[in-house]
């Protein structure tokens, strides 16, 4: 689709909607990010004042996220209406003690809607619309992962399950064509351009079970993390954060020895941890849990070697050729003295289509003043990572 005209999308879409939705109410639940609240504009020049918008503040966005986004949709030139749903406590409870990852994102999908489901029979609204695009579907049905706001693909009867008919005009487009769809809207830039935030939020980028002293640092993190990196203009940068706790390799000698000679540096240098938690990866086109590696070189002042990305990424590729069981590379950026409970992973890639990615080209001194900023601001964070995985064999999140 080179040629994507989104002129002559728009205009087909606001008339789909016309006659999908009719004189009928409709709701959507908007994120913030670039799917969502194009959608909710299309839908809006369709059926105008019977559109509702609702921003779900589920514990899991960013810091102050859901005043900020609703005050800029709120006013020209997009005047949305839309109204903040205090629903925090109610999601961290379905997903309390849940660790793996594909259990969290269905507990939060199935509370996602029943809570819109409970909306739209209290506000008359039979439609539910929203921002799904081609990648989502492609991952939840090829069963990389799944996407919570993918349903009808997957068989889910949306009018039996939660009373609403959906309707989802950005189906067939990738995220580069949503956001030529935004900008002929003439959606603000800051949402034009914005980086992509999982559905689910943070509750994907706390890895293992969420807890509050664990989704604050994400959160705190993500605020250094956007700051710093946006400058280097990344398809899609933030932090994650998983459990300080690791478990034994046999093969760590043989990784030690490889990664050294790779990185030329002594081998007493060179330091291999693997951590407890998995990571979502991908083999042949199909989800796997896997193991994450970690790496810490030192020069011989004692002091963190830092090579090149490109030198890095090679690393990387030759640890997962040689032990599949890998998922992620992580490499050291900074640690404290200390051991603390929770470990910052810093991820930042380039894609097109989301569907493959490279790992960015990230500065060094950008990632030391990142990583610099995360232990001085988060004091139950034992180290700070770059992860160095591209996808695949990795996906971009996490979890």
């Amino acid at each position: 689709m080179q040629d994507f005209d989104p002129s002559k999308f728009a205009e087909r879409q606001v008339e789909e909607i016309k006659q999908s939705v009719g004189n009928e109410r409709a709701l959507i639940a908007v994120s913030g990010g670039v799917d969502s609240i194009t959608s909710a504009v299309l839908t809006y020049r369709a059926i105008g004042g019977n559109l509702l918008c609702v921003m779900l503040d589920d514990a899991f966005m960013r810091e102050g996220e859901p005043e900020r986004i609703s005050q800029l949709v709120s006013r020209p030139p997009l005047n949305l209406p839309i109204r903040i749903l205090a629903v925090q406590e109610r999601f961290l409870k379905a997903l309390k003690r849940l660790q793996d990852a594909e259990e969290k994102r269905k507990a939060f999908r199935e509370t996602f809607y029943r809570v819109l489901g409970e909306t739209a029979e209290k506000e008359g609204c039979k439609m539910l619309v929203q921002g799904t695009i081609r990648a989502d579907v492609v991952e939840t049905t090829g069963g990389v992962k799944t996407q919570h706001n993918v349903l009808e693909q997957m068989g889910i009867n949306t009018v039996e399950r939660y009373g609403f008919q959906l309707v989802e005009p950005l189906l067939p487009l990738y995220k580069w064509q949503v956001r030529m769809v935004a900008r002929h809207l003439g959606v603000p830039a800051e949402i034009a351009e914005r980086q992509p935030f999982p559905g689910p939020g943070l509750s994907v980028r706390v890895v293992g079970e969420v807890k509050k002293d664990k989704l604050d640092l994400a959160k705190k993190a993500t605020i250094i993390v956007e700051e710093n990196f946006v400058k280097h203009n990344p398809s899609q940068f933030f932090a994650a954060v998983l459990d300080n706790k690791t478990v034994p390799y046999p093969r760590s000698t043989h990784i030690q020895e490889l990664a050294a000679h790779m990185l030329n540096v002594p081998a007493r240098h060179l330091s291999v941890k693997i951590f407890e938690s998995l990571a979502t990866g991908l083999k042949e086109g199909k989800r796997k849990y896997g193991g994450i590696l970690a790496l810490k070189a030192q020069t011989a002042n004692g002091s963190l070697h830092n090579p090149s990305i490109s030198r890095l990424f090679a690393v990387q590729a030759r640890i997962v050729t040689e032990d599949q069981s890998f998922t992620r590379i992580l490499y050291t950026i900074m640690e404290r003295a200390s051991e603390q409970p929770y470990v910052a992973v810093l991820r930042a890639i380039q894609t097109r289509d989301f569907l493959t990615a490279k790992v960015s080209d990230i500065p060094w001194t950008t990632l030391n003043h990142t990583a610099d900023g995360i232990l001085e601001s988060c004091p139950n964070a034992s180290a700070v990572y770059y992860d160095i995985t591209p996808k695949p064999p990795a996906t971009v999140e996490m979890e």
